[in-house]
């Protein structure tokens, strides 16, 4: 039967039929041919090309078989790693989407009879993790690639020391809160008792010593000199009325002070681009479609470089974090602290200083939920994208 000719219906037909995927079963993997039918296959099988094909095979089957079943077994770890990661998935899941390609290699070329064989397989090799539930096979793909085992060793050490450095912060405060405690309780013993008058006798005498004072006499003085001492006094109490105030200081609330400026001095750094954060290109040599523009940043590069999306369009760009600043959202949405003492931490913006051009911030996620932070600067943080 001659082929339909080049733009006829019958001709799209064919093309469209050939594009979708046929039946397993109508299918060579040794000629690489798809068939549509059983009548087809038939007829494949018994032309010369199909021939030659299976004397090759005949000569080192085990050769194409290793080569077929490599190639599958590549191709679905590919997969399960690109898509879904280390994450635990049906592995049935997982195969179908190897098999939407087209020019995949089929199972029934490979040394597995079924998908179950090929999942216990992957299992005994330690390649993934494998368990069997009754919704069917999951697997867990096993990540053994080394930048990313040093990226998570990297993450997991940075965990840690964020936590011992927690741990140690506390246990030197409860120290000095227990001192605190301590020394207020050997001033409250040191302080004289009122105890009851008792006599050891009842003849004796009980003796009171009074030395009344004269009183001073009066000055007089002018008015004039009468308002000034009077505001020299007054000024006087204030003064000594704040100097008490500083006093009241505890030592709980200097060692906080302190553990601040060690944190503001450990965490202020010179670039603060981040991930996530929504920012403004702020140079006009990039053109107008740039310009005063908001974008995500994508990506970091080498700590000050990044790559922004722009919320508008789209359109990726790659630009210093010399030329962006950061964007104040309304009240309520959630900012990142890029720079200072709590740099990293994701929080709730409360309120904004237009004069000092600072904003108060209230601590949303993490141990520190909830701490409230105060007169942080426009430029220390910036909108997230959640």
């Amino acid at each position: 039967m001659p082929k339909a000719e080049v733009g006829t219906p019958k001709y799209l037909a064919n093309k469209m039929k050939a594009k979708g995927l046929q039946k397993l079963r109508w299918y060579c993997q040794m000629c690489q041919k798809q068939c549509r039918d059983e009548n087809g296959f038939k007829c494949h099988t018994m032309s010369e090309s199909h021939q030659r094909q299976l004397l090759l095979f005949a000569d080192n089957s085990r050769k194409y078989m290793d080569e077929f079943s490599y190639e599958f077994q590549k191709e679905y770890l590919q997969i399960l790693k690109r898509q879904f990661g280390t994450k635990r998935v049906n592995a049935n899941r997982v195969y179908q989407e190897y098999i939407t390609d087209r020019n995949h290699i089929h199972m029934n070329a490979t040394r597995w009879v079924t998908l179950t064989g090929f999942v216990k397989y992957l299992g005994k090799s330690g390649k993934c993790i494998v368990d069997e539930t009754e919704k069917g096979w999951f697997i867990t793909y096993i990540d053994r690639d080394p930048d990313t085992i040093a990226k998570e060793e990297r993450k997991n050490k940075k965990k840690k020391m964020d936590r011992d450095d927690e741990e140690r912060n506390l246990e030197f405060i409860e120290k000095q809160v227990k001192l605190a405690q301590q020394k207020s309780n050997m001033q409250e013993s040191d302080e004289p008792k009122n105890s009851e008058l008792i006599r050891e006798s009842e003849e004796e005498v009980v003796k009171l010593d009074l030395k009344l004072l004269k009183p001073k006499p009066e000055i007089m003085l002018p008015p004039q000199l009468f308002t000034k001492v009077k505001k020299e006094k007054d000024d006087y109490s204030s003064s000594k009325k704040i100097k008490l105030s500083d006093h009241k200081k505890t030592a709980l609330d200097e060692i906080k002070e302190i553990e601040e400026k060690k944190k503001e001095e450990k965490n202020r750094k010179d670039y603060w681009v981040t991930e996530g954060i929504i920012v403004k290109i702020v140079t006009d040599s990039l053109g107008p479609d740039f310009y005063k523009k908001k974008g995500i940043i994508r990506e970091v590069i080498n700590k000050y470089g990044t790559v922004v999306k722009l919320l508008e369009n789209g359109k990726k760009i790659k630009i210093d974090q010399e030329h962006l600043e950061t964007v104040i959202p309304a009240l309520g949405k959630l900012v990142k602290i890029v720079n200072g003492a709590y740099r990293g931490e994701i929080a709730t913006l409360l309120s904004i200083s237009e004069k000092e051009f600072c904003a108060s911030l209230e601590i949303a996620k993490g141990p520190l939920r909830g701490r409230k932070l105060e007169k942080i600067a426009y430029e220390d943080f910036s909108k997230w994208e959640d």
